[in-house]
């Protein structure tokens, strides 16, 4: 099987043309009826906890320190910046334990 240049298939010219008169596949045709019947009936509605997020409400509970993120940067930058490897295992598995004690709790 060759995938390349078919110039019988090309799905972009077909589907993404938007020249005048230019030939469209059955697919755009029908994408445009089916956005044509979704404006009249569509209707989303977020959950509390969603509108929250979006909102930015409670998210500023002071653990963002701009001035740590702008430390690191300038040593990331200068090539300073040490990985303690460590330190990063031993956080990954403590939160590997406190999801798995999570999904215990919850079956």
């Amino acid at each position: 099987m060759k995938i390349g240049n078919n110039a019988d298939i090309n799905a972009y010219t077909k589907v993404g043309s938007t020249a005048p008169g230019a030939a469209e596949g059955g697919a755009a045709k029908a994408g445009k009826a089916g956005a044509a019947q979704a404006d009249t009936a569509s209707k989303v509605e977020l959950s509390s906890t969603a509108s929250s997020l979006i909102s930015g409400v409670g998210s500023d509970d002071g653990s963002f320190d701009a001035e740590k993120v702008a430390r690191i940067a300038a040593a990331i930058e200068k090539g300073e910046f040490k990985i303690n490897a460590e330190a990063i295992a031993d956080k990954l598995i403590a939160n590997a334990s406190e999801m798995l004690g999570r999904t215990q709790q919850s079956h």
